[in-house]
């Protein structure tokens, strides 16, 4: 292929060499948890004010707890993905608790959304 070059990546590994497979540096992901993490606690607050507008009962209760406990969790995750990307040296366990945390508040929230679905008369 003329006129085809890989670009390096920061690494300065070639996309196509045998490096490609392996993770990506400590980092990397956590760049993306941090503010996808604050997004997600401005997203649990907001449905929060805004599931008050309906009629109250139960389950709106259950799914406003709910919502608390996924902003502290997306909280915990962008706590660890700051602490993973001012940590000196290899933070990969760090990153790796960020990512599994930020799996659980989608979790939740899911489980909210199915929630606050059940509500809607």
């Amino acid at each position: 292929m003329m006129g085809l070059r890989m670009k390096p990546d920061r690494r300065g590994a070639g996309v196509g060499s045998a490096d490609a497979g392996r993770e990506p540096s400590a980092k990397g992901l956590s760049t993306h948890i941090l503010p996808t993490s604050a997004t997600m606690i401005g997203v649990c607050m907001t449905v929060l004010s805004i599931g008050h507008l309906g009629p109250g009962g139960r389950l709106r209760m259950v799914v406003d707890k709910m919502l608390a406990v996924d902003a502290l969790v997306f909280l915990l995750s962008a706590l660890l993905s700051f602490m993973s990307m001012r940590t000196r040296g290899p933070s990969t366990r760090l990153e790796a608790n960020a990512e599994l945390v930020f799996i659980a508040g989608l979790i939740i929230e899911a489980l909210v959304a199915a929630g606050l679905a059940f509500m809607i008369n």
